[in-house]
C-alpha cells in the first residue's frame, strides 16, 4: 500500500482523537466544577433556573431557590458553578463592578438640551379646542359651523322618499356589470 491511499485513513484516526480528547477534557472540568460546589454558591442548573447550594451530597445537592423551596437535584445536572458577583449580578440584579455615576447613559434627552423639563411642541394644540382634521363631508357638530360657505353652489332640493314606496330593483340592465 502507497501513503497516498493510507493519509486519509490517518486522517480519519487524527480527528477522532482530537474530538474524544477534547470532549474529555470538558467532560474533566465539569467533574471537578461540580466536585468543587460548597454550600451556599450560587449555581445554574442545565435546565437554567438560579439557585444557591443548600447541602453536597455524593450524587446529590440540595438547592434552596427561594425561601421555603427546597429542591434535590443530581449533580450531573448542575450546569454552571457560579461567582457571588454573577450570581448577585444575575439573580439579584447588583452590580458591583462600576466604576462611577457619570459614566451612565441617560434614559432621556434632557442631557443633551441642557433642560430639565421636556420641550412644548410649538405647532402643539391647546387642550380646550378641538382639532380639526380637515373632513369637509362630515355632519357639521358642536365643533363645525352649521352655516354653508358663502362661496358654495346652492344645494338642489332632496327627492322626497315615501315610507311605504319600496325602492326599485332593477333587473341587471346593461349598467349593473
Amino acid at each position: 500500500m502507497s501513503l497516498v491511499t493510507l493519509l486519509p485513513f490517518v486522517v480519519l484516526i487524527g480527528a477522532m482523537f482530537l474530538m474524544t480528547r477534547s470532549a474529555k477534557k470538558k467532560q474533566q472540568q465539569a467533574a471537578t466544577m461540580r466536585n468543587e460546589m460548597q454550600p451556599g454558591s450560587g449555581v445554574r442548573t442545565i435546565g437554567g433556573m438560579y439557585a444557591t447550594v443548600k447541602e453536597v451530597n455524593e450524587d446529590t445537592v440540595l438547592l434552596d431557590a427561594g425561601p421555603g423551596v427546597d429542591l434535590l437535584f443530581a449533580k450531573n445536572s448542575i450546569g454552571a458553578v457560579l461567582t457571588d458577583d454573577e450570581y448577585n449580578r444575575i439573580v439579584h440584579g447588583i452590580e458591583h463592578d462600576l466604576k462611577s455615576d457619570a459614566d451612565l447613559v441617560p434614559d432621556d434627552a434632557s442631557s443633551l438640551t441642557g433642560t430639565d423639563a421636556p420641550a412644548a411642541d410649538a405647532d402643539a394644540a391647546p387642550a380646550d379646542k378641538p382639532v380639526d382634521f380637515g373632513k369637509k363631508d362630515a355632519a357639521p357638530g358642536p365643533a363645525a359651523p352649521a352655516e354653508p360657505a358663502a362661496d358654495a353652489a346652492p344645494a338642489e332640493p332632496a327627492a322626497e322618499a315615501r315610507p311605504d314606496e319600496q325602492p326599485k330593483k332593477s333587473d341587471g340592465g346593461p349598467e349593473a356589470k
